[in-house]
Protein backbone atom coordinates (compact mmCIF):
# COMPACT_ATOMS: atom_id res chain seq x y z
CA UNK A 1 0.00 0.00 0.00
CA UNK A 2 1.31 3.44 -0.95
CA UNK A 3 0.04 6.67 0.61
CA UNK A 4 -1.42 9.35 -1.68
CA UNK A 5 -0.76 12.99 -0.85
CA UNK A 6 -3.33 14.40 -3.31
CA UNK A 7 -6.42 13.58 -1.25
CA UNK A 8 -4.91 15.02 1.91
CA UNK A 9 -3.75 18.13 0.02
CA UNK A 10 -7.26 18.73 -1.42
CA UNK A 11 -8.91 18.48 1.99
CA UNK A 12 -6.41 20.80 3.65
CA UNK A 13 -6.54 23.30 0.74
CA UNK A 14 -10.36 23.38 0.86
CA UNK A 15 -10.26 23.95 4.60
CA UNK A 16 -7.79 26.83 4.26
CA UNK A 17 -9.71 28.47 1.38
CA UNK A 18 -13.05 28.18 3.22
CA UNK A 19 -11.63 29.70 6.41
CA UNK A 20 -9.90 32.49 4.46
CA UNK A 21 -13.05 33.30 2.46
CA UNK A 22 -15.17 33.24 5.65
CA UNK A 23 -12.94 35.80 7.35
CA UNK A 24 -12.97 38.07 4.29
CA UNK A 25 -16.75 37.89 4.08
CA UNK A 26 -16.93 39.56 7.49
CA UNK A 27 -15.42 42.71 6.03
CA UNK A 28 -17.72 45.40 4.67
CA UNK A 29 -18.01 46.19 0.96
CA UNK A 30 -16.54 42.80 -0.17
CA UNK A 31 -18.07 41.70 -3.42
CA UNK A 32 -19.01 38.15 -4.32
CA UNK A 33 -16.47 38.16 -7.16
CA UNK A 34 -13.67 39.06 -4.74
CA UNK A 35 -14.73 36.28 -2.38
CA UNK A 36 -14.83 33.81 -5.26
CA UNK A 37 -11.37 34.82 -6.44
CA UNK A 38 -10.05 34.58 -2.90
CA UNK A 39 -11.51 31.09 -2.54
CA UNK A 40 -10.00 29.93 -5.83
CA UNK A 41 -6.58 31.53 -5.34
CA UNK A 42 -6.18 30.48 -1.72
CA UNK A 43 -7.36 26.96 -2.52
CA UNK A 44 -5.04 26.57 -5.51
CA UNK A 45 -1.96 28.00 -3.81
CA UNK A 46 -2.62 26.04 -0.63
CA UNK A 47 -3.08 22.83 -2.60
CA UNK A 48 0.18 23.31 -4.50
CA UNK A 49 2.15 24.20 -1.39
CA UNK A 50 0.71 21.41 0.77
CA UNK A 51 1.03 18.74 -1.93
CA UNK A 52 4.68 19.66 -2.53
CA UNK A 53 5.47 19.57 1.18
CA UNK A 54 3.63 16.30 1.76
CA UNK A 55 4.92 14.62 -1.37
CA UNK A 56 8.60 15.47 -1.06
CA UNK A 57 8.98 15.51 2.71
CA UNK A 58 6.55 12.97 4.13
CA UNK A 59 4.77 10.64 1.75
CA UNK A 60 7.75 10.12 -0.56
CA UNK A 61 9.84 8.89 2.35
CA UNK A 62 7.02 6.74 3.72
CA UNK A 63 6.52 5.13 0.32
CA UNK A 64 10.25 4.47 0.13
CA UNK A 65 9.99 2.52 3.38
CA UNK A 66 7.41 0.25 1.77
CA UNK A 67 9.65 -0.09 -1.30
CA UNK A 68 12.64 -1.06 0.84
CA UNK A 69 10.68 -3.65 2.78
CA UNK A 70 9.55 -5.15 -0.52
CA UNK A 71 13.20 -5.40 -1.57
CA UNK A 72 14.08 -7.02 1.74
CA UNK A 73 11.42 -9.62 1.09
CA UNK A 74 13.06 -10.31 -2.28
CA UNK A 75 16.54 -10.43 -0.60
CA UNK A 76 17.69 -7.45 -2.65
CA UNK A 77 20.16 -5.40 -0.56
CA UNK A 78 21.46 -3.15 -3.30
CA UNK A 79 19.68 -0.12 -1.82
CA UNK A 80 22.01 -0.15 1.21
CA UNK A 81 25.04 0.86 -0.88
CA UNK A 82 22.93 3.47 -2.68
CA UNK A 83 21.84 4.98 0.64
CA UNK A 84 25.41 5.08 1.95
CA UNK A 85 26.51 7.06 -1.10
CA UNK A 86 23.67 9.60 -0.79
CA UNK A 87 24.20 12.38 1.74
CA UNK A 88 21.24 14.51 2.79
CA UNK A 89 20.36 17.28 5.23
CA UNK A 90 16.72 16.20 5.39
CA UNK A 91 16.24 14.82 8.94
CA UNK A 92 13.40 12.53 7.83
CA UNK A 93 15.57 11.06 5.09
CA UNK A 94 18.37 10.50 7.58
CA UNK A 95 15.99 8.66 9.89
CA UNK A 96 14.75 6.56 7.01
CA UNK A 97 18.29 5.73 5.94
CA UNK A 98 19.04 4.52 9.46
CA UNK A 99 15.88 2.40 9.43
CA UNK A 100 16.70 0.95 6.02
CA UNK A 101 20.29 0.11 6.95
CA UNK A 102 19.26 -1.46 10.25
CA UNK A 103 16.55 -3.54 8.59
CA UNK A 104 18.96 -4.72 5.89
CA UNK A 105 21.65 -5.65 8.42
CA UNK A 106 19.16 -7.64 10.50
CA UNK A 107 17.83 -9.39 7.43
CA UNK A 108 21.36 -10.32 6.38
CA UNK A 109 22.05 -11.61 9.89
CA UNK A 110 18.96 -13.81 9.64
CA UNK A 111 20.11 -15.17 6.29
CA UNK A 112 23.57 -15.86 7.75
CA UNK A 113 22.03 -17.69 10.71
CA UNK A 114 19.97 -19.80 8.32
CA UNK A 115 23.07 -20.56 6.27
CA UNK A 116 25.04 -21.54 9.38
CA UNK A 117 22.18 -23.74 10.59
CA UNK A 118 22.14 -25.52 7.24
CA UNK A 119 25.94 -25.86 7.39
CA UNK A 120 25.74 -27.41 10.89
CA UNK A 121 23.14 -29.91 9.74
CA UNK A 122 25.28 -30.82 6.73
CA UNK A 123 28.39 -31.08 8.92
CA UNK A 124 26.72 -33.38 11.45
CA UNK A 125 25.46 -35.57 8.62
CA UNK A 126 28.96 -35.70 7.10
CA UNK A 127 30.60 -36.51 10.44
CA UNK A 128 28.07 -39.27 11.13
CA UNK A 129 28.68 -40.75 7.70
CA UNK A 130 32.48 -40.53 7.91
CA UNK A 131 32.54 -42.10 11.39
CA UNK A 132 30.07 -44.79 10.48
CA UNK A 133 32.13 -46.16 7.60
CA UNK A 134 35.26 -47.31 9.54
CA UNK A 135 33.24 -48.33 12.60
CA UNK A 136 30.91 -50.58 10.62
CA UNK A 137 33.83 -52.04 8.68
CA UNK A 138 35.74 -52.91 11.87
CA UNK A 139 32.56 -54.29 13.43
CA UNK A 140 31.96 -56.52 10.44
CA UNK A 141 35.43 -58.05 10.59
CA UNK A 142 35.33 -58.55 14.37
CA UNK A 143 31.88 -60.14 14.40
CA UNK A 144 32.86 -62.41 11.53
CA UNK A 145 35.80 -63.62 13.60
CA UNK A 146 33.57 -64.10 16.66
CA UNK A 147 31.14 -66.14 14.60
CA UNK A 148 33.83 -68.79 14.04
CA UNK A 149 36.26 -67.43 11.48
CA UNK A 150 38.81 -66.86 14.26
CA UNK A 151 39.67 -70.57 14.11
CA UNK A 152 41.01 -70.20 10.58
CA UNK A 153 44.49 -68.69 10.95
CA UNK A 154 44.64 -67.31 7.40
CA UNK A 155 41.22 -65.65 7.67
CA UNK A 156 41.92 -64.47 11.21
CA UNK A 157 45.10 -62.65 10.25
CA UNK A 158 43.53 -61.10 7.15
CA UNK A 159 40.43 -59.86 8.98
CA UNK A 160 42.39 -58.51 11.95
CA UNK A 161 44.57 -56.49 9.58
CA UNK A 162 41.48 -55.09 7.86
CA UNK A 163 39.87 -54.25 11.20
CA UNK A 164 43.07 -52.54 12.32
CA UNK A 165 43.20 -50.55 9.10
CA UNK A 166 39.62 -49.39 9.62
CA UNK A 167 40.42 -48.35 13.18
CA UNK A 168 43.53 -46.50 11.98
CA UNK A 169 41.32 -44.59 9.55
CA UNK A 170 38.93 -43.80 12.42
CA UNK A 171 41.80 -42.53 14.56
CA UNK A 172 43.05 -40.36 11.70
CA UNK A 173 39.58 -38.88 11.23
CA UNK A 174 39.15 -38.11 14.95
CA UNK A 175 42.62 -36.56 15.13
CA UNK A 176 41.91 -34.36 12.11
CA UNK A 177 38.59 -33.26 13.62
CA UNK A 178 40.31 -32.39 16.90
CA UNK A 179 43.06 -30.53 15.05
CA UNK A 180 40.57 -28.50 13.07
CA UNK A 181 38.43 -27.81 16.11
CA UNK A 182 41.39 -26.64 18.21
CA UNK A 183 42.71 -24.36 15.46
CA UNK A 184 39.29 -22.79 14.83
CA UNK A 185 38.74 -22.26 18.57
CA UNK A 186 42.12 -20.57 18.90
CA UNK A 187 43.23 -23.11 21.51
CA UNK A 188 46.39 -23.91 19.58
CA UNK A 189 48.89 -21.20 18.88
CA UNK A 190 51.63 -21.17 16.29
CA UNK A 191 55.24 -21.68 17.43
CA UNK A 192 57.07 -19.25 15.12
CA UNK A 193 60.72 -19.81 14.29
CA UNK A 194 63.12 -19.35 11.42
CA UNK A 195 63.76 -22.52 9.42
CA UNK A 196 64.82 -23.77 5.99
CA UNK A 197 62.04 -24.56 3.54
CA UNK A 198 64.36 -26.77 1.51
CA UNK A 199 65.09 -28.99 4.54
CA UNK A 200 61.38 -29.22 5.30
CA UNK A 201 60.55 -30.22 1.72
CA UNK A 202 63.29 -32.85 1.63
CA UNK A 203 61.67 -34.45 4.70
CA UNK A 204 58.25 -34.31 3.04
CA UNK A 205 59.56 -35.83 -0.20
CA UNK A 206 61.17 -38.67 1.73
CA UNK A 207 57.87 -39.29 3.50
CA UNK A 208 56.07 -39.85 0.17
CA UNK A 209 58.81 -41.60 -1.75
CA UNK A 210 57.14 -45.02 -1.67
CA UNK A 211 53.67 -43.65 -2.43
CA UNK A 212 54.98 -41.68 -5.42
CA UNK A 213 56.99 -44.63 -6.76
CA UNK A 214 53.86 -46.80 -6.88
CA UNK A 215 52.37 -44.38 -9.45
CA UNK A 216 55.71 -43.55 -11.10
CA UNK A 217 55.35 -39.91 -10.04
CA UNK A 218 58.45 -37.74 -9.68
CA UNK A 219 58.60 -35.38 -6.70
CA UNK A 220 60.81 -32.46 -7.68
CA UNK A 221 61.50 -28.74 -7.41
CA UNK A 222 60.76 -26.42 -10.31
CA UNK A 223 64.44 -25.46 -10.47
CA UNK A 224 67.71 -25.76 -8.59
CA UNK A 225 67.91 -23.60 -5.47
CA UNK A 226 71.51 -23.08 -4.40
CA UNK A 227 70.87 -20.52 -1.65
CA UNK A 228 69.12 -21.44 1.56
CA UNK A 229 65.46 -20.34 1.68
CA UNK A 230 64.41 -19.43 5.21
CA UNK A 231 60.96 -18.43 6.41
CA UNK A 232 59.55 -17.35 9.76
CA UNK A 233 56.66 -19.68 10.59
CA UNK A 234 55.59 -22.73 12.60
CA UNK A 235 57.74 -25.59 11.28
CA UNK A 236 55.42 -28.41 12.36
CA UNK A 237 52.28 -26.73 11.04
CA UNK A 238 53.85 -25.89 7.66
CA UNK A 239 55.15 -29.47 7.54
CA UNK A 240 51.54 -30.58 8.09
CA UNK A 241 50.38 -28.25 5.30
CA UNK A 242 52.93 -29.62 2.83
CA UNK A 243 52.10 -33.22 3.81
CA UNK A 244 48.46 -32.59 2.92
CA UNK A 245 49.20 -30.75 -0.32
CA UNK A 246 51.76 -33.27 -1.58
CA UNK A 247 49.54 -36.18 -0.55
CA UNK A 248 46.62 -34.71 -2.51
CA UNK A 249 48.87 -33.94 -5.49
CA UNK A 250 50.05 -37.56 -5.66
CA UNK A 251 46.56 -38.91 -5.04
CA UNK A 252 44.93 -36.99 -7.89
CA UNK A 253 47.82 -36.99 -10.39
CA UNK A 254 47.93 -39.39 -13.29
CA UNK A 255 50.59 -42.09 -13.39
CA UNK A 256 53.99 -41.29 -14.95
CA UNK A 257 53.67 -37.58 -14.21
CA UNK A 258 55.32 -35.29 -11.67
CA UNK A 259 54.51 -33.13 -8.67
CA UNK A 260 56.46 -29.88 -8.70
CA UNK A 261 57.19 -27.63 -5.72
CA UNK A 262 58.35 -24.09 -6.40
CA UNK A 263 59.47 -21.05 -4.41
CA UNK A 264 59.14 -17.45 -5.54
CA UNK A 265 61.47 -15.44 -3.33
CA UNK A 266 60.62 -11.80 -2.70
CA UNK A 267 62.11 -9.19 -0.39
CA UNK A 268 59.85 -9.90 2.59
CA UNK A 269 58.14 -13.18 1.73
CA UNK A 270 58.35 -16.49 -0.08
CA UNK A 271 55.48 -17.82 -2.17
CA UNK A 272 55.29 -21.61 -2.01
CA UNK A 273 53.48 -23.50 -4.78
CA UNK A 274 52.59 -27.15 -5.33
CA UNK A 275 51.67 -28.15 -8.89
CA UNK A 276 50.25 -31.49 -9.93
CA UNK A 277 49.37 -33.00 -13.32
CA UNK A 278 45.96 -34.40 -12.53
CA UNK A 279 42.46 -34.01 -13.90
CA UNK A 280 42.11 -30.45 -12.62
CA UNK A 281 39.31 -28.80 -10.65
CA UNK A 282 36.30 -27.00 -12.11
CA UNK A 283 35.57 -23.40 -10.92
CA UNK A 284 32.42 -24.57 -9.11
CA UNK A 285 34.42 -27.03 -7.02
CA UNK A 286 37.30 -24.62 -6.33
CA UNK A 287 34.92 -22.47 -4.30
CA UNK A 288 34.21 -25.35 -1.93
CA UNK A 289 37.28 -27.59 -1.76
CA UNK A 290 38.39 -26.06 1.55
CA UNK A 291 35.12 -27.01 3.25
CA UNK A 292 35.13 -29.90 5.68
CA UNK A 293 34.46 -33.27 4.09
CA UNK A 294 33.90 -31.71 0.66
CA UNK A 295 34.92 -34.16 -2.06
CA UNK A 296 34.91 -33.42 -5.78
CA UNK A 297 34.25 -37.03 -6.71
CA UNK A 298 32.96 -38.79 -3.61
CA UNK A 299 33.10 -42.30 -5.02
CA UNK A 300 36.72 -41.97 -6.25
CA UNK A 301 37.80 -40.04 -3.16
CA UNK A 302 36.64 -42.87 -0.92
CA UNK A 303 38.78 -45.32 -2.85
CA UNK A 304 41.81 -43.04 -2.56
CA UNK A 305 41.48 -42.66 1.20
CA UNK A 306 41.83 -39.54 3.32
CA UNK A 307 39.49 -37.96 5.83
CA UNK A 308 38.19 -35.10 3.68
CA UNK A 309 39.60 -32.61 6.21
CA UNK A 310 43.11 -32.07 4.83
CA UNK A 311 42.45 -28.91 2.83
CA UNK A 312 40.30 -27.43 5.60
CA UNK A 313 43.25 -27.88 7.98
CA UNK A 314 45.61 -26.37 5.38
CA UNK A 315 43.36 -23.33 5.03
CA UNK A 316 43.20 -22.66 8.79
CA UNK A 317 46.93 -23.15 9.37
CA UNK A 318 47.87 -20.77 6.56
CA UNK A 319 45.31 -18.21 7.76
CA UNK A 320 46.83 -18.48 11.25
CA UNK A 321 50.08 -17.36 9.59
CA UNK A 322 48.34 -14.26 8.22
CA UNK A 323 48.18 -15.59 4.67
CA UNK A 324 45.74 -17.47 2.46
CA UNK A 325 45.75 -20.38 0.04
CA UNK A 326 45.06 -19.70 -3.63
CA UNK A 327 44.19 -22.28 -6.27
CA UNK A 328 44.55 -22.18 -10.04
CA UNK A 329 43.44 -25.14 -12.11
CA UNK A 330 42.83 -26.25 -15.68
CA UNK A 331 40.65 -29.25 -16.40
CA UNK A 332 42.74 -32.06 -17.81
CA UNK A 333 46.02 -30.29 -17.06
CA UNK A 334 46.32 -30.09 -13.28
CA UNK A 335 46.14 -27.71 -10.34
CA UNK A 336 48.45 -25.40 -8.42
CA UNK A 337 48.06 -24.57 -4.72
CA UNK A 338 50.08 -21.64 -3.40
CA UNK A 339 50.51 -19.55 -0.25
CA UNK A 340 52.94 -16.99 1.13
CA UNK A 341 55.14 -17.04 4.21
CA UNK A 342 57.22 -14.19 5.70
CA UNK A 343 61.00 -14.45 5.49
CA UNK A 344 61.46 -12.92 8.93
CA UNK A 345 59.53 -11.49 11.86
CA UNK A 346 57.50 -8.53 10.65
CA UNK A 347 58.22 -5.33 12.60
CA UNK A 348 56.98 -5.57 16.17
CA UNK A 349 55.05 -8.73 15.45
CA UNK A 350 55.90 -11.28 18.12
CA UNK A 351 55.36 -15.02 18.04
CA UNK A 352 52.07 -16.07 19.55
CA UNK A 353 52.37 -17.77 22.95
CA UNK A 354 52.63 -21.52 22.76
CA UNK A 355 50.36 -23.97 24.55
CA UNK A 356 51.45 -26.93 26.56
CA UNK A 357 48.90 -29.27 25.03
CA UNK A 358 50.30 -30.86 21.86
CA UNK A 359 48.12 -31.09 18.81
CA UNK A 360 47.26 -34.41 17.28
Amino acid sequence: MFFNSRGVSVLLALSISIVTTAFLSLLENISDVALLLTFILSGTSSYLLISIVLEFIFFKEINRIYDVFNKLGEKDYSFVEELEEKKTLNPLKKINQEIFSYAAIKQQEIEELKRMAAYRREFLADVSHELKTPIFAAQGFVYTLLDGAVKDKAVRGKFLKKAAKSLDGLEMLVNDLLTLSHIEAGEIKMHFESFSLMDLMQDVFEQFEGKADKKSIDLQFDKTYEDEIKVYADYHRIYQVMLNLISNAIKYSEENTKVVVGFEIRSNEVEVSVRDHGTGISPDHIKRIFERFYRIDKSRSKDRGGTGLGLAIVKHIIEAHGSSVSVTSSLGKGSTFSFKLPRKMQGKNKPLPSVSKPLA
